[in-house]
């Protein structure tokens, strides 16, 4: 009687087979290769049969999860992260974003990790990593803006089968503490505004302290956005820092940004960075007239110096029409509060105080999200401990004072009496 023949393993399935090596050996189909044949994956045990089943099972498994590094030439992380960096991560965000992820990339990541294998990469490399960094002096906020970077990079990788897990999702990042809302109080608003008042683009302070416009927003207004009869600003673009590249091909020896032939390389301005960020501001009619008064100004200095104006269309500008760079506007900022003798500050510290005065003047809080461009509530329960610590320094200054009139033998009528009881 013949033997009935073996049925015909179906094409790609497992094998497992005894080698003439000695070795039980097992080969998996995970998927097509790049020039599309099968990529067939090999294990080996001299143990058993046994474990070579064993990890068959497992690579079978990791191939239905979706888990499998892809074959090819292993990736080190350095490899890796100068490509996620320009050819991923620099066509497809925002010029600021992308300076961010460049600085940790090349001056943090790939000096301190950039040696590992992609695939071998472990979340104790990444912890000791950032303890290196704290150790060296590094700012906590320093660290979290790097461990964000790498779990982004990482998960391109991941999505495209590079590494099987991404560990910075699984590191323990360090904790940051949130920053000290510390707003000007009025007496210190009224002093920087009256010194402001002496300065070219003046309005540009009261912007920032009566409505909250990040130093961005404000210097990128133009005036097509601010309509004065209506009472209403846009706020729609950023001032971009001014970026540069050599016109000498580097021969000058200095940096880009100081080549004498210099060439900018971004623009003027970018949209905000949120849908938040884009919104319409209604205008008190005090800050509406002191634009007036600004566009008036401005207007004088066009015909004062005739064909050297630079038309921009900027809301503030240089005496030329050329808008303001933010490091210049920074450092006028530092300036005025040394000159109105008020405590030094962030410039971002004007920003609080016109949210603080809007949730004390009880401006419902959806409103206030609005005029300040926040896309989350998070952001206005920051400053509940501000606004409650302000409103009971004004209530114990009142009861201060009806209760002090009545210990000096002030009268105090019945009904007035009754409703303190």
């Amino acid at each position: 009687m013949d033997k009935p023949k073996r049925a015909k393993r179906p094409d790609g399935a497992s094998t497992i087979y005894f080698g003439k090596d000695g070795y039980w050996h097992g080969r998996v189909t995970v998927g097509i290769r790049d020039d599309g044949k099968p990529d067939r994956r090999h294990v080996m045990s001299k143990v058993s049969e046994a474990e070579v089943i064993k990890k068959v099972r497992k690579l079978e498994a990791q191939r239905d999860a979706g888990k499998v590094r892809r074959a090819g030439k292993a990736w080190t992380l350095e490899a890796w992260l100068l490509h996620w960096v320009e050819e991923i991560a620099k066509p497809s965000v925002r010029d600021s974003t992308y300076s961010g992820y460049e600085v940790d990339v090349r001056v943090h990541l790939i000096p301190g990790l950039g040696a590992h294998r992609l695939a071998k990469l472990e979340p104790e490399h990444l912890e000791r990593f950032y303890s290196k960094m704290l150790a060296s002096g590094s700012k906590p906020a320093t660290v979290h803006h790097v461990h964000r970077s790498l779990k982004t990079a990482l998960n391109h990788a991941l999505r495209r089968g590079h590494v099987t897990r991404n560990v910075a999702m699984l590191a323990a990042a360090p904790k940051v503490e949130e920053e000290e809302i510390d707003p000007y109080d009025l007496e210190e608003v009224q002093r920087l505004l009256t010194q402001a008042a002496k300065l070219p683009n003046s309005a540009r302070w009261s912007v920032a302290l009566a409505l909250g416009l990040r130093q961005g927003e404000a210097l990128g207004l133009r005036w097509t956005d601010v309509d004065l009869t209506r009472g209403v600003i846009r706020v729609r673009m950023n001032r971009l820092r001014p970026k540069y590249r050599h016109g000498c091909d580097g021969d000058c020896g200095r940096k880009a940004g100081y080549c004498k032939q210099r060439v900018r390389k971004n623009e003027d301005t970018a949209n905000t960075k949120s849908r938040a960020g884009r919104r319409v501001i209604g205008l008190p009619d005090e800050l509406a007239r002191l634009l007036e008064l600004h566009k008036e100004e401005q207007d004088r200095d066009r015909r004062r110096v005739g064909n050297a104006w630079r038309e921009t269309g900027f809301v503030f500008t240089s005496p030329f029409g050329e808008p303001l760079v933010p490091s210049t506007d920074y450092d006028t900022w530092k300036d005025l509060l040394v000159s109105a003798k008020v405590r030094d500050g962030r410039l971002h510290d004007a920003r609080h105080t016109a949210a603080t005065v809007l949730l004390i003047l009880g401006v419902p809080e959806r409103v206030v999200m609005q005029i300040m461009g926040w896309s989350s509530t998070a952001m206005a329960a920051r400053y509940q401990h501000v606004t409650a610590g302000i409103l009971r320094d004004v209530a114990e200054r009142v009861g201060g004072l009806i209760w002090e009139v009545a210990k000096g033998g002030g009268e105090v009528d019945s009904e007035s009496s009754a409703g303190t009881r």
